[in-house]
Parts: C-alpha cells; sequence; structure tokens
C-alpha cells in the first residue's frame, strides 16, 4: 500500500519537473508565444492549488481510496490528452486537468498514510518514506525530462500515463476500502455553495499570483482579481459558519500545529521552487548549459533527499518537529547565502555543489516534520482536509514566492520579451528566498523555545 502512495506521490513530481523542462519544445513547435508558453506551467499550478481543499475534503466524505483512484484517472487522461495536442491550448487545458488529478491525489494519499499508520514511529518513518519519493520523482523528473525531450516533447506527457494506470491498479488491489461511515442522521448532505466558493476563491488567487508579475502587483487588472478572491472568501466563510455539514470546519483553522506547519510547508517549497528556477536560468542562460548537464547538477538534491528522508523520522522521535523544522529552515538560509557567491564562470564543485548538498541534507528534516505536524492530533475524519490545507501552503508558498523572485529578478518588460536576466538579477531573486527562509527559521525557533518542554512526537497529540 505505501508503495502504490508514495509512487503516486512520486509520479505527481516527476510529471510536474518533466513538462517544466519541455516547455521551450512545446512553444516552439506550437507556435507558442512566451505568455501563453508560462501557462504550460500555471496552468498545473492553478489547477492543483484551487481545488486542493475540496480535493481533500473529498476524500474525507466520499472516500479516500475512492479519490485516489478518481484522481490518478484523471491525471492519467489529461496527461495522454496533452501529448496528443496539436495546439497550445489543448495543451494548457490538459495541464489544468492534470492539476486537478493531482489536487484530488496529493490529500489522499497523505491521508491514507495517516490512516493507516498509528501516530509515532511508525507513521513518521512511512512519512520519512513518502518524502524521499517525492524527492525521487523530482530527481528523476530533471534527468528524464532532458533525455524525453531530446526525442520529443510528446513524450514528457506519455511517459505518466502507464504509470499512472499501474498506480491505478495497484490501488484497486492493494490501498484497503475507507471503513464504512455510520450514518446518524440518515442522508448525508454535501456542502456545494461552500465547494463553489472556496474553490472559485482559491482559483482566481492563484491566478492573480501567477499573472502579477507580468501586469504589476499594484495594477488594477491584479488588485481586481484579489478583491473578488477576497469577497469569494467571506462568503465562504459566512457559508461554512450556517453549513449543517460544513466543507471546511472553521474551528480546524484554530488548530495552531496545522496553521504554523502549513506556512512552513510555504516557505519550504516555495524557496526551493524559487532556488531551482533562478539555478537553473543561471546554469542554461548565464553559463550556457545544456538541460541535461544542468539536471546532473541538481541530482545531489534528490539523492541526498532519498538518502536521509526515510531516516528522518527517527530524529523527529528524539528532538521534535519545531526543532526539525528550525534546523531545516537554518540550513536552507545558509545554502542560499552561499549560492548568494555566483558569477561569471562559477565553478560547480566550489560554489553551487555545496548550495546543493545543504539543500539535499535539510529538505527532508524540514518537510517531513510538517507533515507530521499538520497531521498530528487531527481526527480522524477530517486527515483528508487537513491534508489539503497543508498542500495549499505548498502550493500557494511556490507560486507567491516564486512571484515575488520573478519580479525582484527582471522588469515586467522583460519578463514578457524574455530578456536575459544579468547576474545582479539572480542575486536580487536569491535575497529574496533568503530572507523568507531566514524569517520561516526564526519563527520556528521561537516556537520550539516556548515549548521547551515538547515531548517526543509519539507521544504528542
Amino acid at each position: 500500500m505505501l508503495i502504490v502512495v508514495c509512487g503516486a506521490f512520486s509520479l505527481d513530481a516527476l510529471d510536474n519537473i518533466m513538462v517544466g523542462i519541455a516547455v521551450p519544445q512545446i512553444q516552439s513547435e506550437l507556435g507558442m508565444s512566451t505568455p501563453a508558453a508560462q501557462w504550460v506551467v500555471s496552468a498545473y499550478v492553478l489547477g492543483f492549488g484551487g481545488f486542493l481543499l475540496l480535493g481533500g475534503r473529498l476524500s474525507d466524505l466520499v472516500g479516500r481510496r475512492r479519490m485516489f483512484l478518481v484522481g490518478l484517472a484523471v491525471l492519467a487522461i489529461g496527461s495522454f490528452a496533452g501529448g496528443i495536442a496539436d495546439s497550445g491550448t489543448l495543451v494548457i487545458v490538459a495541464r489544468f486537468a492534470m492539476g486537478i488529478g493531482a489536487a484530488l491525489t496529493a490529500p489522499a494519499t497523505l491521508s491514507i498514510i495517516v490512516g493507516n499508520f498509528p501516530e509515532g514511529p511508525q507513521r513518521n518513518r512511512a512519512l520519512g518514506i513518502y518524502t524521499a519519493c517525492g524527492a525521487v520523482g523530482y530527481s528523476t523528473g530533471v534527468i528524464v525530462g532532458g533525455l524525453l525531450t531530446e526525442l520529443s516533447w510528446r513524450w514528457t506527457f506519455m511517459l505518466p500515463v502507464p504509470v499512472a494506470l499501474a498506480a491505478l491498479i495497484g490501488g484497486l488491489v492493494l490501498v484497503p476500502r475507507d471503513a464504512a461511515r455510520p450514518r446518524t442522521e440518515g442522508r448525508r448532505h454535501y456542502d456545494v455553495t461552500g465547494a463553489v466558493t472556496v474553490t472559485a476563491a482559491m482559483l482566481l488567487l492563484v491566478y492573480a499570483i501567477v499573472e502579477a508579475p507580468v501586469h504589476g502587483w499594484l495594477s488594477g487588472r491584479t488588485l481586481g482579481i484579489v478583491a473578488a478572491a477576497i469577497v469569494l472568501m467571506a462568503v465562504f466563510v459566512a457559508v461554512e459558519s450556517r453549513a449543517k455539514e460544513p466543507l471546511l470546519r472553521l474551528g480546524l483553522l484554530r488548530n495552531r500545529k496545522l496553521v504554523g506547519a502549513s506556512l512552513i510547508a510555504a516557505a519550504i517549497l516555495g524557496t526551493y521552487m524559487s532556488y531551482q528556477f533562478i539555478g537553473g536560468l543561471y546554469m542554461q542562460n548565464y553559463l550556457d548549459w545544456s538541460p541535461l548537464e544542468m539536471a546532473l547538477a541538481f541530482l545531489p538534491i534528490g539523492l541526498l533527499i532519498a538518502f536521509f528522508a526515510p531516516r528522518a523520522g527517527n530524529y523527529l522521535n528524539k528532538t521534535g518537529v519545531l526543532w526539525m523544522m528550525f534546523g531545516g529552515m537554518a540550513a536552507y538560509t545558509a545554502a542560499f547565502l552561499l549560492f548568494l557567491r555566483i558569477g561569471d564562470g562559477s565553478s560547480y564543485w566550489l560554489v553551487i555543489l555545496p548550495c546543493m548538498v545543504l539543500i539535499g541534507a535539510s529538505f527532508p528534516f524540514a518537510f517531513t516534520a510538517a507533515n507530521v505536524q499538520a497531521t498530528s492530533g487531527v481526527a480522524e475524519s477530517e486527515q483528508g482536509l487537513a491534508a489539503g490545507i497543508l498542500q495549499t501552503g505548498y502550493q500557494v508558498g511556490a507560486a507567491v514566492v516564486l512571484a515575488v523572485v520573478t519580479v525582484r529578478m527582471s522588469t515586467a518588460e522583460e519578463i514578457v520579451t524574455s530578456a536575459p536576466v544579468t547576474l545582479g538579477g539572480y542575486h536580487n531573486g536569491t535575497w529574496v528566498i533568503i530572507i523568507v527562509a531566514a524569517v520561516s527559521a526564526l519563527a520556528a525557533l521561537i516556537a520550539g523555545v516556548r515549548n521547551k518542554k515538547e515531548a517526543p512526537i509519539e507521544s504528542v497529540s
């Protein structure tokens, strides 16, 4: 069961990275403009981030196993459609569908693990393996994406199809059915209004973040979309406060562990994806490396995560989640500070590799700790929703931090025209992720000091 659900998580990472590498070839073959090509990546983020809360709650109401299987089916169909698409519009629509599929599988996979492994050392180790599988997907996705793109960008869409189908069959056979829920009041009521309003609000928010670097953060367009998202979120809160069976029990947002873990999650993935974005541009556009050379440069991160992640649970049992998150984010900050040394013709071994080593060694500890913290003490009936909130933190954090980094790296005109980023632009973007990582490390440190008597994680509830 663990192999199946972790394989699906690895597939999400593998697929997203592979298609990201193939974007230049997709743009060239299908005659897409630069803003349109950017949506090959952004459409996935939009579908993923917009539907996560709904996907998480559906896994609680409809069943984790069922939503896991449905998500894999949607992912396979979307991937196949993208592989045979003959226009940029169809590719973007396929990527949006793939994002929705991932939004259904991601909360389900995490809640399946939490629901089948008891809180404590067993769950911590399972979540460590879960982290390692995601790292394998990211690391192999960079290399496989580079190799497949040499053949055709269509293979980056087609490869996930048989993998998703294999995971679908494995889920049917190996993932246990959800326990039957007692019907205390007869027919179950579904919060359709809440689902529509929160999904629309999240879609508008993610869309505004993705488009802000092009149109400007303070432009009327951006502010208008954000205002509409806020209004919809206010309507959602009003609906949830009166719903008989709310999509999101508002009291869950008073869970400081869950909210804190989601904020740390936003910093973890936001800074990492931004670093990968800056590093990729620096290596390919500034140092003139090939996509495969860049992929091999990032490989140490994935290898180190895969090595340390299964062991992260053992350290969690001894130190507690807050100190693990502090250590991970502090090492993150140090890694990004080291990256500021990049310049003309910087040595990979002396300048870039030390950053990769620190990131690869620290990521599994911060990531695993955030997952454990978010799901600790949450009722069984709300594990899917908690996972959805945590995953929303990851995705929105990645979108927000990357958008701010992009603004700091170059002007809006340079983004639209694809003008090369200067060395100063790379440094400016790196300072953004340094600040985010440092503030997150400080927050985890303050929380750790306030909870000096924190019990080992197996007794935390």
